[in-house]
């Protein structure tokens, strides 16, 4: 394949095309799944467009980057793992409820040395990285493994990025230097965003991405 697919319609663009919709469909539907009315929703973007402006912004987004086969296969594969990384707590989040499992992720978070979040954040990121980092440099030049590299990488600055965002905000939102005794604030786990009653704005790791 080349750098850039110059036909609309052809097998290569239709293939481009069928890997983003199903990888971005996936990450939708694992959202759906694990807080279906957004309360948990990670990305603000997806968060204003919500679910009726989400889908058709995703199907304009699959369209246009189908025609690059780098940026497709690196999107897809960002997606995948979003989803696998919603998938993985979709279950509590569905039986415990959104408002539940928000409060009681936040206590947690509370309750934790900001420093030693922020430790376990650097090992599952940096080590994520190395992954993709190793895959794009054994991949040789081909565009395939070279894609999927990238991909691995993109989701691990973008967990990286969303939960440091989301950090600062509980951070700035609190007042105070340190979670122990402050009140609720604004953060889910390992990144995704949560309303707090001392913030209206949303700061998250991805359970969603920039383009969802």
């Amino acid at each position: 394949m080349e750098d850039l697919i110059r036909f609309f319609g052809s097998r290569e663009y239709c293939l481009m095309l069928l890997l983003l919709v199903f990888s971005r469909g996936m990450d939708i539907f694992s959202t759906w799944v694990a807080t279906p009315n957004l309360v948990l929703e990670g990305n603000p973007v997806a968060k204003v467009l919500g679910w009726r402006w989400g889908i058709p912004v995703n199907i304009a987004f699959c369209i246009g980057m189908a025609f690059s086969p780098v940026t497709a296969i690196a999107i897809s594969t960002m997606s995948v793992l979003v989803a696998a990384h919603n998938f993985q707590s979709a279950w509590l989040m569905h039986s415990m409820g959104e408002e539940k499992y928000r409060d009681w992720h936040v206590r947690r978070i509370e309750e934790t040395r900001v420093t030693l979040y922020l430790s376990c954040l650097a090992g599952n990121t940096l080590l994520t990285a190395v992954v993709g980092a190793a895959v794009m440099y054994f991949s040789y030049g081909y565009l395939i493994p070279l894609s999927i590299g990238l991909g691995i990488i993109t989701y691990a600055v973008a967990v990286a990025f969303f939960t440091m965002l989301a950090v600062w905000r509980l951070r700035r939102a609190a007042g105070r230097p340190g979670w122990r005794r402050g009140a609720k604030g604004q953060i889910l786990g390992n990144g995704a965003a949560l309303k707090s009653p001392l913030a209206n704005s949303c700061a998250c790791e991805p359970t969603e991405v920039p383009g969802k």
